[in-house]
């Protein structure tokens, strides 16, 4: 079982690499192919369908086809894009490997978070997602390398991709073991492969089910702004150089992969919603940091921020067992994350509108109202849930 879980890390750590490279490197791409700067907005909407809508149907798939497989030629796709977007010549090519890396990326997703949420305690969840902090950490600083010294942004994605192949192979090595499931997990999925089909919207009328998603959605449209516009707010509103900026989002990303492991340890003592609440109250606290009239050195709230959202993401998708039953857990587990990618990125997308017409110095204040959304609906996730088991 050791050797499975240390494949899933491995597979998690793939995961991360695309996601932290295109808001670290926007500020120039948007320049080199002669577009405004808040396009940016629409290339993350493309993501977010592509991810999200793959992960909308990834139940079935998973049922049809096991999660070793789906893992396997999702995370190969991922490093197809990649490449791909390597050599775009414009936009539009851009897009369409975009389009291609995010049916990988949120197969994967969808995919593991729902197999150790049914199969592993909640710490496993946490350091999963710790080692996608590795991974948009690790990019960050691969690209932040090529973006100076007269580099290229071409060549950073094309590193990126390389170690992508390498974890697909190391994916398809491991495919038997995924026959070898640790709690009974052959079992649980063969029982989803027979229960009755329920359409999303009989699994959406579940007590607590849309606000629910509502919560992770928030949080991801927190995470995904500072991911996608970060860089750009260090640049524009503290003038700092993008390599500059992407050590700042490194930094960022950095403190979600010390959040989640600390969670890890916290999560044999602490519940699932507790993580989320502390967790969202902390990033507030960073969020006042990036407030503060200090210059550059308030870019340190960054790395608080970071580590309070470290357990938010994994201990909402852990409790979905918990809180809706494991006999549909794929499906929930898909249409949360499918969810929150279409909040995360609609709302992020207009906030990037907004702030290039404007200014993104607005950005901490969006962040912190986001912040109190979470607490909000999972405030109300709990008490319908409450209510439902009288």
């Amino acid at each position: 079982m050791t050797a499975l879980l240390i494949v899933i890390y491995i597979a998690f750590v793939s995961l991360g690499f695309p996601d932290s490279l295109f808001g670290v490197t926007w500020p120039v791409v948007h320049v080199e192919f002669g577009l405004p700067e808040s396009f940016g907005s629409v290339y993350s909407v493309v993501t977010a369908v592509s991810t999200g809508g793959i992960a909308f149907i990834a139940g079935p798939l998973l049922r049809k086809f096991g999660t070793g497989r789906v893992t396997f030629f999702s995370t190969l796709l991922t490093a197809l894009g990649l490449i791909g977007i390597s050599f775009s010549p414009n936009i539009i090519v851009m897009i369409i490997c975009t389009i291609i890396m995010g049916y990988g990326a949120g197969a994967i997703d969808t995919g593991l978070n729902n197999f150790v949420s049914l199969h592993y305690k909640a710490k496993h969840m946490n350091w999963l997602h710790c080692c996608w902090g590795l991974g948009v950490t690790i990019s960050p600083m691969i690209m932040s390398a090529f973006l100076g010294d007269n580099g290229t942004w071409r060549n950073g994605y094309r590193v990126v991709a390389l170690l992508q192949f390498a974890i697909a192979l190391i994916i398809l090595a491991s495919l038997k073991k995924w026959n070898i499931q640790p709690n009974g997990a052959a079992e649980a999925e063969n029982k989803q492969n027979t229960l009755p089909k329920k359409s999303f919207f009989d699994l959406l009328k579940e007590k607590g089910m849309l606000s629910s998603i509502l919560s992770l959605g928030l949080y991801c449209a927190g995470e995904f702004t500072i991911g996608t516009w970060g860089a750009t707010y260090a640049v524009n509103v503290l003038a700092l150089s993008p390599e500059e900026a992407a050590k700042w989002v490194s930094l960022y990303f950095g403190g979600i992969m010390v959040g989640r492991i600390v969670a890890g340890f916290l999560s044999e003592k602490l519940s699932d919603n507790a993580l989320v609440m502390g967790g969202m109250t902390f990033a507030a606290v960073g969020m006042i940091v990036l407030l503060m009239p200090i210059g550059e050195n308030s870019l340190v709230g960054l790395l608080l921020i970071g580590m309070g959202y470290g357990p938010v993401f994994p201990s909402v998708l852990h409790s979905v067992p918990a809180r809706f039953g494991a006999d549909y857990s794929a499906d929930i587990t898909g249409y949360h994350m499918s969810g929150a990618y279409g909040v995360g990125f609609a709302v992020q997308f207009a906030l990037g509108y907004i702030a290039s017409a404007t200014t993104f110095a607005i950005m901490p204040f969006v962040l912190l109202a986001f912040s109190l959304g979470v607490i909000g609906a999972t405030v109300v996730t709990l008490s319908k849930l409450k209510k439902s088991e009288h």
